[in-house]
């Protein structure tokens, strides 16, 4: 073959008929789907068996087909293949020649809007005729059960997706150390008060949501260095929380990698920062290995600069 490639080439419509037969339990409904007589059917699932070198169902009479263990493998992969086939021909239908690569992205009120600018940030330089539509109006499972339909690309949040029934991958982007700040009032008289991070024992602490991973991280670190700050709001979005700190209202904290952005965009000072106090970064997708062009510049950027 060209190039010195030598390809196993697997036979799809005999994978196909596996694939009808193992969801419909059935050779005969399989059958009457294709259109096909039933011992065709049949007969080319018994080649693709023969490819495998291994029975795919276990045939017992009077009951439905039954898988095998090779056979929920396969079924696994030959379902993960379809879906993706079906989404190709949508993703191209819907994108005239030459025109924008569609890119849906939700993203959890829980990652700071300046993180989430940081990720984006690639797509949008790399390909000129992107059309982002990045969205906060779903909880977490509702974004879950998106990427399962297909209807959206990815999701950025900072907790992966675990136990929730649906099939989707976590991606992890990176991590980061955590940054505490405050309004200049309270942090210089925090500061003068005690050293960093003693100064935030019964002091107002704006907190992370319960959603957010920050917050179990941030809780754990509170009863190892014995601090006990008075937490007197607790914010899912992070954008609020900002604007609260720089009001006075208590301390917030921030990812580490976006501490000299913050700094400049709010009239805060930093009390200290902590490497011990880690904050994970997952892009979820529906699929186990990323293929949209855009996500992988994504993901490959995230781990490569802002979190390198």
């Amino acid at each position: 073959m060209a190039g010195g490639l030598c390809v196993e080439w697997l036979n799809y419509h005999h994978l196909l008929y596996f694939w009808l037969a193992a969801r419909e339990g059935s050779i005969t409904r399989a059958s009457e789907q294709l259109h096909l007589a039933q011992q065709t059917v049949g007969g080319q699932i018994k080649l693709l068996e023969d490819a495998f070198g291994q029975p795919l169902f276990a045939r017992e009479a009077g009951r439905k087909l039954v898988l095998t263990e090779a056979g929920r493998l396969v079924f696994r992969y030959a379902d993960e293949i379809f879906a993706l086939g079906r989404e190709l021909g949508e993703v191209v239908r819907g994108r005239p020649a030459g025109g924008p690569l569609p890119l849906s992205v939700g993203v959890t009120d829980v990652v700071p809007k300046t993180v989430v600018h940081r990720l984006l940030e690639p797509a949008l330089t790399n390909f000129s005729q992107l059309h982002l539509v990045a969205r906060e109006d779903r909880s977490f499972e509702g974004f879950l059960a998106e990427l399962a339909a297909h209807t959206i690309d990815l999701v950025v949040s900072d907790t992966p997706a675990a136990g929730l029934g649906v099939r989707v991958y976590n991606h992890v982007l990176g991590s980061s150390a955590t940054s505490f700040m405050a309004g200049e009032a309270l942090a210089a008289e925090m500061l003068a008060a005690a050293p960093f991070p003693d100064c935030l024992t019964a002091r107002p602490f704006i907190l992370p949501g319960k959603r957010s991973g920050a917050q179990q991280a941030l809780r754990r670190w509170f009863e190892m260095v014995g601090v006990r700050p008075n937490v007197v709001i607790e914010a899912d979005d992070t954008a609020l929380a900002q604007l609260l700190g720089e009001k006075g209202l208590g301390v917030f904290t921030v990812p580490s990698v976006v501490e000299t952005e913050t700094l400049r965009r709010y009239d805060v000072r930093l009390l200290g920062r902590r490497d011990d106090v880690q904050q994970v970064f997952y892009a979820i997708s529906a699929e186990r290995k990323l293929k949209h062009p855009a996500v992988v510049a994504i993901c490959e950027a995230a781990t490569r600069e802002l979190f390198g």
